[in-house]
């Protein structure tokens, strides 16, 4: 069950990107000219998403796929590309809607507006959550992971904002941005820390591969988890 914290932060999250920062993100996830520090998280969540899907087997043919937190859904389409039924959910309806738009006809995926944490959305073989768990503390990070790793045959691919000099200094000089500009806030944790709980919480599951990309204004920590 989400706690308290999970959801006023995703609360936060489904303002932010509905009424404050659609059309950002839609020119973001384009091939529209960016500004430099948005040019930097561009190409660091480009770097993040191929990263994971060369995580993931390449015939999906017949598996089940959450992505969780799907935004305007380039990884969604990529996975349907190789065979897989997506279920591609994000909390803001606005990018789901700039997602349908862009996705090629004729593809697997069941685009919804809602929850990743809803246990109605069934049971998969691969679960992604690329920088959708960035903005929570660690215990709810894990929390939603627990709860995903019973509904999950094979494996959960996150990202979260790992707790370094760099990014404490890149998010320090954020907050002098204008506050309409801004995000809500992500929430570095301590990649020991993460790792502890979630071995303590999940011991059906064991630690997987990993990978920090890293430049300019964008930082993220890829991690895998397997369930056994």
């Amino acid at each position: 069950m989400a706690t308290a914290t999970y959801a006023s932060y995703r609360s936060r999250l489904e303002t932010y990107f509905d009424r404050t920062a659609s059309k950002t993100w839609e020119q973001l996830t384009s091939d529209a000219p960016v500004s430099g520090i948005r040019a930097t998280v561009r190409a660091g969540r480009n770097r993040m998403r191929d990263t994971l899907l060369s995580w993931l087997p390449a015939d999906m043919t017949g598996m089940r796929l959450l992505d969780a937190g799907c935004g305007t859904g380039a990884l969604a389409v990529e996975a349907a590309q190789r065979g897989a039924h997506v279920v591609a959910i994000d909390v803001a309806g606005s990018l789901v809607d700039i997602a349908k738009r862009r996705a090629p006809k004729g593809l697997s995926i069941d685009w919804r507006v809602g929850d990743m944490h809803d246990p109605a959305l069934g049971t998969f073989d691969h679960v992604v959550a690329m920088d959708s768990l960035i903005h929570y503390p660690a215990f709810d990070i894990v929390d939603v992971l627990k709860g995903l790793s019973e509904r999950t045959d094979g494996s959960m691919l996150f990202t979260f904002a790992p707790q370094t000099p760099l990014l404490m200094a890149a998010l320090g000089m954020g907050r002098l941005f204008p506050r309409s500009d801004r995000s809500p806030a992500i929430l570095p944790v301590k990649e020991r820390l993460l790792r502890t709980l979630i071995v303590n919480a999940m011991p059906t599951t064991r630690l997987g591969r990993d990978l920090k990309v890293q430049g300019g204004f964008y930082t993220s920590h890829a991690l895998e988890v397997v369930t056994l």
